[in-house]
């Protein structure tokens, strides 16, 4: 199953504890939802996707790939986005100063993020944290 399918299905099972729940309170019907459930979300009308990811406060972002994030994160990269080259050297030197600082106290994120997607969240499960830091490293020895 794909990534995006899973953070929908598991932020369904968080938020509304039950997927007939999520269906009743968001008029999505059942049936619907358990397919793009169970067959992947990629199968859905684009429609519902936006209903679901909206009433589950995912935002989404057009790229290569689609990613799924919040309203921090979104407003993190709009910030980023009005910056010049020394505003981008600036916050990418504070942010691996805040980044090592973290990894080495092994302090829990704010933002979980994994596969090209990232939520707001106090905790994270440690297999993920793993993954995180591997796909950190991963970007970063690509640079």
């Amino acid at each position: 199953m794909d990534s995006i399918t899973n953070l929908i299905k598991s932020e369904i099972k968080r938020q509304y504890k039950s997927l007939r729940q999520f269906s009743e309170q968001s008029g999505i019907p059942y049936s619907t939802l358990s397919n793009a459930l169970t067959k992947g979300i990629g199968g859905t009308s684009y429609d519902t996707v936006v209903k679901i990811c909206d009433l589950l406060n995912l935002k989404q972002i057009y790229d290569t790939e689609v990613s799924l994030f919040n309203e921090q994160f979104h407003e993190i990269g709009t910030m980023l986005t009005a910056l010049d080259e020394q505003g981008v050297h600036t916050v990418k030197t504070i942010l691996t100063l805040e980044y090592n600082r973290c990894i080495d106290k092994q302090s829990e994120p704010a933002i979980k993020g994994f596969n090209g997607i990232a939520y707001a969240a106090k905790k994270i499960h440690d297999e993920k944290r793993n993954e995180i830091k591997r796909l950190v490293d991963e970007v970063k020895s690509n640079e």
